[in-house]
């Protein structure tokens, strides 16, 4: 009887300490930074070896336009903490089909020619990469996959099981999970702080939501979120964050714009002259 109380009381000790895990998982990373940088340099491998999926686009001056131009600037932002850490770095993928942008843990951020095509002035891919720096910034993606795998990787290392077993789960996490759909959460933080690091720059704050609104104008995209392209499966609720971004410039004091604005901050013709003249 007593070994059977005991048994029970150990049990209760960690379904207890479960549970407070559980809520910790919620706000914490179990991921140190150096793991970001670590996976985000196993993605790019791979991305490397699915040349076929993933054809990265050979055009070192529109690479170098971009990089020098746009998102170092963004990067240079006194807002952006681990520019130092993470090995921030664009690369372009040739599929016109597409139009989005990714950020992986650890500063590779990838943007297709498709997205590329669609937009129409540095403003708006400015706020685009502002918006992605920010996931890579804010840890989004390790951030899931805590929330995702932590329980069943805490509650290894609680009873005990084999330490191989959770190796080989971090181990596999990037394959699984790196790029499951954001949370609204996360998408609202991206938004306001690609507004932040823009501040910094010669682009217009609010360019972030210029995509949407393109989309919207052209009938691409609804309110609730629809859409025909894969960049809602990851980038949900466009109607509403054009919204919010539209507020935010509001509190900020500072001038509400659409893409089809111009002059200062846009940068239309630049974009025609050095950007969509060099993707064939």
């Amino acid at each position: 009887m007593l070994k059977l109380v005991k048994r029970k009381k150990a049990l209760f000790i960690v379904l207890s300490f479960i549970v407070a895990a559980c809520s910790a998982i919620q706000t914490l990373n179990i991921f140190p930074v150096e793991q970001d940088v670590a996976l985000g340099s196993e993605f790019a491998l791979q991305l490397q070896n699915s040349a076929k999926d993933y054809p990265v686009y050979n055009n070192p001056a529109l690479k170098n336009y971009i990089t020098q131009n746009i998102f170092k600037p963004i990067l240079n932002s006194p807002d952006v903490l681990y520019r130092d850490i993470f090995k921030y770095n664009l690369e372009i993928i040739k599929n016109d089909t597409i139009l989005n942008a990714f950020a992986v843990p650890g500063g590779p951020v990838y943007v297709y020619t498709g997205l590329l095509k669609y937009l129409d002035s540095e403003a708006a891919l400015a706020g685009v990469l502002g918006h992605e720096i920010a996931h890579a910034e804010r840890r989004h993606s390790t951030n899931r996959m805590t929330k995702q795998l932590g329980l069943q990787m805490l509650t290894q290392l609680v009873l005990g099981n084999n330490p191989s077993q959770t190796a080989m789960i971090v181990s596999n996490l990037f394959s699984g999970m790196a790029l499951l759909a954001n949370s609204r959460a996360d998408e609202d933080e991206s938004d306001r702080l690609s507004m932040k690091y823009l501040q910094s720059t010669k682009y217009y704050p609010g360019s972030v939501k210029f995509f949407f609104e393109k989309m919207r104008d052209d009938g691409k995209v609804s309110a609730g979120g629809g859409g025909v392209f894969a960049f809602f499966s990851t980038h949900p609720d466009p109607i509403a964050r054009i919204a919010s971004a539209d507020q935010r410039l509001k509190d900020a004091g500072i001038p509400v714009k659409d893409y089809r604005a111009t002059g200062a901050g846009v940068f239309k013709e630049e974009y025609k002259k050095y950007i969509l003249s060099q993707i064939k």
